[in-house]
């Protein structure tokens, strides 16, 4: 939702909280990921809301960073210009952020010439008032490309001690975090073509942060504490100032980007992290030519900023310093919120290696978008990393969604619609003497408390506790019904029935007013079936929170609701290993699966074809095919149900020192127990939570008092001194099936031991010279590729 342009543009209002909210502008060379979204746009979508809600004059500025090297980098890879990749990225992230019910005043982008006329007015103050130097620095020069390398076009190992990631940017390593200069980097290469760049001088324009620093610290020292910034912003920035402040280069030599208003500089541009905070600014000015009421008047407006923890130096000390060094009277942060980073399941997200659940991907599940922004939110990483598991949002839907608040909710409006004789005929009851009633008095205290302290952790950002909170209320709404035991009431003392059922509405009433920031979609549909308007407000001025003390009075008495429905909808077992599946690897994997899965549906129709002929022509000759019995089945690797697997827990069994046993999930919630002979070859670390191929239509074997339920296959050397397991691609869906191309069909369910079966096979199992296992030279092959072993070339499988 945004600003449509035909209503006018707010302006601070005096004697209001004026409040200007931004987010970390998305970068446009990838689509956005949940962390991304959590840890921007959201977020701050929730403070935005609440400050309407509460009545504050509040506007939510966001907006595509589209300068810089990533820019130029994406559109090599997709061989197109820089603004034609701009565009493209900025229509998907929008229509994201609009599926996410994101409340921007206006999203807009950077760029634009509104950008290049803000950037370049601030970069003419910094130059009149001396904060800039002249210098000449060493940059890479890519003879092959002809041209000096911005810092992402360079990758090479990070030069930090402790760390050496072999994939680190030039201007920043992804793993530790610190930030470079491409010159710093061991072993650099020219991402473009690969070859090895050469060290060259070019004259550059820097902004001197060491002759800012008396000022930037008075104003971090003061905000910091004022402003109750997040403790991992104080912490990111102290480190800053304690390092020491540095010169910093605002310039690059590049073509995409703010042009520098210089003669000598001219055909460069300004570095990205230099003009992309100024993006605020110049969106704020496309939202309204009366920008600078907004960014030129501290006295009346407080601006709160929401961004990921690697992006803090920049709003804490960059930006502050190119605002102070211009000696106008800017707006400055009052308010930073920083949030960890979301990982997912058992790794990071990441843009630049497709991993994790995209913002295009959300809409694909059918899981409802208040659902996604509500798991987002329980989750969100404000103290230290968390992680995205779709077990956990399964439980958190099923669990305190549905159970507790969609059946508190639910159960009331229910019971209002009954009829006449059952219920209320949709029609709120009057409430008498509802304070002489201990039970509702009790939660109207608790639920008092509860409001106050929503507002509390709300104004101080702390948005996880205000939607804990919130949910408390629903918890004492179920148990205030069970408590008054409402259905013998309706019965035995219709008027304390009354009471009960009404305060339990205004129950309803104000959880969808508490939660409207958090889930717009679920406060919509809560006000629809109580058949009111979707206007949403909890202000001190109108008494609203005064009145969360006294919920039998928040709705009156012969108002009539709407139709009840539920809320939520389980998810099911089934769908969430479906969607783990799914979303398994990277998408360039996802790609790949799906190709293949449409190769095999394409082949399986020409079988069906070819069958359906075969079928036809038994017809004419009066013969009907009958089935084959497994007895008598050609033995082939179809008769094999070979799975991929994944060991969930591995240790020595207790009677035996040569053999362990594993717990291995083989997909479908299914764990089976198996036994294996390996102590003397693979140490027990290195058997937890790997990828293995499982052979489960083995009839079962007692083995040392333990059932062993299926086998491991692995390879082991020639000589026998050697043995490794055959291990699936890291990508492959837990529970898929091997399959090893022309041999079709269905396993037996359970291989007869003694027709031979797997020992026929066995002897043609193999590793080749390019360590891939196989049957004869056909490679074990998944959806994700083919399985292999470590080391063991010319191998023999068992």
């Amino acid at each position: 939702m945004e600003d449509d342009g035909k209503s006018s543009p707010k302006l601070p209002i005096p004697g209001k909280r004026n409040i200007l909210i931004t987010s970390a502008l998305p970068y446009v060379n990838n689509v956005p990921h949940l962390g991304n979204i959590i840890g921007c746009v959201l977020s701050a979508d929730v403070y935005a809301r609440y400050c309407r809600l509460r009545g504050y004059n509040a506007i939510y500025i966001c907006g595509t960073d589209e300068y810089g090297t990533a820019t130029e980098t994406k559109a090599l890879e997709e061989n197109c210009t820089p603004k034609e990749i701009c565009d493209k990225y900025h229509a998907i992230h929008k229509e994201v952020y609009d599926w996410f019910d994101i409340s921007f005043d206006k999203f807009g982008r950077t760029s634009t010439p509104e950008q290049t006329e803000v950037c370049q007015a601030i970069f003419k103050k910094l130059w009149d008032n001396k904060w800039l130097s002249e210098n000449t620095m060493q940059q890479l020069y890519c003879d092959t490309c002809k041209k000096f390398l911005a810092d992402r076009l360079v990758e090479g190992s990070c030069p930090f001690e402790g760390c050496n990631y072999d994939s680190a940017r030039g201007d920043q390593c992804e793993k530790c975090g610190k930030l470079l200069n491409p010159t710093e980097l061991k072993d650099p290469k020219c991402k473009v073509c690969q070859n090895t760049p050469r060290i060259r001088d070019t004259d550059h324009l820097f902004i001197e942060l060491p002759l800012l620093k008396d000022r930037l610290e008075e104003y971090i020292n003061e905000t910091s504490v004022t402003g109750s910034w997040s403790q991992n912003a104080i912490q990111t920035t102290n480190a800053w100032l304690r390092d020491g402040l540095r010169q910093r280069c605002i310039t690059r030599d590049l073509k995409w980007g703010v042009p520098v208003p210089h003669e000598k500089y001219k055909e460069k541009v300004f570095y990205v992290w230099f003009d992309a905070p100024i993006g605020y600014v110049s969106i704020t000015s496309c939202y309204t030519s009366e920008w600078e009421k907004w960014w030129k008047n501290p006295e009346n407006v407080e601006l709160y900023q929401f961004m990921g923890k690697d992006n803090v130096p920049f709003h804490t000390v960059m930006f502050p310093s190119t605002q102070l060094g211009t000696g106008e009277n800017w707006t400055l942060m009052k308010t930073i919120s920083v949030t960890e980073y979301l990982n997912y399941e058992d790794g990071k997200f990441s843009k630049s290696k497709g991993v994790g659940v995209f913002g295009n991907d959300v809409k694909d599940t059918n899981i409802p978008v208040e659902v996604w922004r509500y798991y987002l939110l329980t989750n969100r990483p404000e103290v230290s990393d968390t992680s995205f598991s779709w077990t956990d949002l399964q439980a958190k839907l099923n669990g305190e969604l549905l159970n507790n608040l969609g059946n508190f909710v639910n159960r009331v409006l229910s019971f209002i619609a009954k009829p006449d004789n059952a219920g209320y005929g949709s029609v709120i009851p009057d409430a008498h003497d509802a304070e002489s009633h201990p039970l509702t008095k009790s939660l109207a205290e608790k639920v008092e408390k509860f409001v106050a302290e929503y507002v509390e952790a709300m104004e101080k950002v702390k948005l996880k506790q205000g939607l804990k909170t919130a949910m408390l209320i629903s918890s004492e709404g179920n148990f205030y019904l069970q408590t008054s035991q409402f259905w013998k009431l309706y019965k035995e003392d219709k008027p304390l029935c009354a009471v009960v059922i009404r305060t339990a509405a205004g129950l309803v009433h104000l959880l969808a007013q508490l939660l409207e920031p958090f889930m717009p979609s679920f406060s919509c549909e809560v006000f629809k079936q109580l058949n009111l308007p979707p206007q949403f407000s909890l202000s001190d001025e109108r008494g609203e929170v005064l009145l969360a003390s006294r919920p039998w009075e928040i709705l009156p008495p012969s108002h009539r609701i709407g139709t009840p429905q539920p809320l939520f909808k389980e998810l099911e077992n089934d769908v969430v290993t479906q969607y783990r599946e799914k979303f398994a690897g990277s998408q360039a994997d996802r790609r790949a699966r799906d190709e293949a899965a449409n190769l095999t549906d394409q082949l399986n129709k020409t079988k069906l074809s070819d069958a359906k002929k075969q079928k036809a022509s038994s017809s004419k000759g009066g013969g009907k095919p009958k089935p084959q019995p497994a007895a008598d089945r050609e033995i082939t690797m179809a008769r094999l149900d070979i799975r991929v697997g994944k060991i969930v827990k591995a240790e020595k069994h207790p009677k035996a020192d040569t053999l362990y046993v594993e717990e291995i999930d083989v997909g479908g919630g299914e764990i089976r127990t198996v036994v294996s002979g390996l102590v003397k070859y693979i140490p027990l670390e290195e058997m937890q939570n790997r990828m293995v191929c499982v052979l489960c239509n083995l009839k079962p074997v007692k083995m040392r008092d333990i059932v062993s339920q299926a086998m491991v296959l692995a390879a082991s050397s020639s000589d026998g001194s050697k043995v490794e397991l055959v291990e699936p691609p890291e990508s492959a869906n837990i529970g898929e099936r091997v399959t090893f191309p022309g041999f079709e069909g269905e396993p037996d369910d359970v291989l007869n031991p003694k027709k031979k079966v797997w020992e026929t096979l066995l002897v043609d199992l193999n590793t080749n010279e390019n360590l891939v296992a196989c049957y004869k030279d056909v490679p074990f092959t998944t959806s994700a590729g083919v399985c292999k072993v470590s080391s063991i070339s010319n191998g023999t499988i068992r």
